[in-house]
């Protein structure tokens, strides 16, 4: 059985202009940071300087993303694999460096459990239903299908649900979240640069997924459609995780209703949530005003030159 009946690198080069290569020029060249280099002695100090409610308190964001960051890694081959049957060189290469991104995110929040002293706690008790139905059923559903379909309606889905939800809002809100509380507390500074870090990531990967959904919506009402109908229908379970850790909020609020290290507003948080699934929607709207993967390809191409 024949399995490659060409090679795009002995009929001509890789295509240096593409998109998806020039993100990964810019994965080798910022990618280089290393989790184990991250020094996270202070942190164990300004955790158990915490109160108990304090500590707890501090820890729901650290679940979201911990487990959403090993999600992720686990859920990213699928795409991997429908971009290299696809032909497309440029985009697998691209995701090379995307999956050995995550894996790092995932060592590196690992490491911050451990090194604080919660390296054995179970964290998924701050997984609520709206966290579980993206992360334990949606991300995987979506992402396997591109095993045996990766036609444009789950090759969106799949973007959509990893791109534009997990990292592009979520994501995106908890980098947020991160720096509105232990910033403005000062502590935490281990945590703070790992989150720099993983924030430069993810910009790389949130224009791999915009990019792949503008390039199958431009000139496509059906399949703008199969975006949003998509990013609707998983809204509600996303502000379902911010009111459910708003809510956790309140609670350790009338726990310790004296004044304490940890201030959040969660009322900024929710609008910020928002702010970013609209900004998401509008990256992919401004795609529908091509008729053609060329036209767009062309007005990228000028406003990078």
């Amino acid at each position: 059985m024949v399995y490659h009946e060409s090679f795009q690198t002995v009929k001509g080069t890789i295509n240096w202009d593409d998109p998806m290569y020039k993100l990964y020029e810019k994965a080798k060249k910022q990618g280089k940071w290393n989790p184990a280099d991250i020094d996270f002695s202070q942190d164990r100090i300004d955790f158990q300087s915490l109160s108990n409610e304090e500590k707890i308190a501090a820890l729901p964001l650290v679940a979201g993303f911990s487990a959403g960051e090993e999600a992720v890694t686990l859920d990213i081959l699928p795409m991997i694999k429908a971009m290299a049957r696809q032909g497309r060189l440029e985009d697998t290469m691209f995701l090379t460096t995307f999956l050995h991104d995550e894996a790092k995110h995932v060592e590196m929040f690992s490491r911050w459990q451990q090194a604080v002293g919660v390296g054995d706690m179970d964290l998924s008790i701050f997984h609520n239903d709206s966290y579980k139905r993206i992360f334990y059923e949606a991300l995987p559903e979506s992402l396997e299908r591109l095993n045996t379909d990766d036609s444009p309606e789950a090759v969106i889905r799949a973007a959509t649900v990893y791109n534009m939800i997990v990292e592009g809002t979520l994501a995106e809100s908890g980098y947020y979240a991160f720096r509105q509380i232990f910033k403005k507390a000062g502590l935490f500074p281990g945590i703070l640069q790992g989150i720099d870090y993983l924030n430069m990531d993810e910009g790389r990967h949130l224009q791999f997924g915009i990019y792949t959904i503008q390039r199958l919506v431009a000139g496509n009402d059906a399949n703008y459609k199969v975006f949003i109908d998509y990013m609707d229908e998983l809204w509600e379970h996303v502000i379902g995780y911010v009111d459910y850790l708003s809510a956790l909020g309140e609670q350790q609020k009338k726990l310790a209703p004296t004044k304490r290290l940890l201030e959040v507003d969660y009322d900024m948080l929710r609008n910020y949530a928002v702010k970013q699934f609209n900004i998401r929607k509008n990256k992919i709207d401004r795609a529908k005003k091509y008729n053609s993967v060329d036209e767009l390809e062309k007005a990228l191409t000028e406003v990078e030159s």
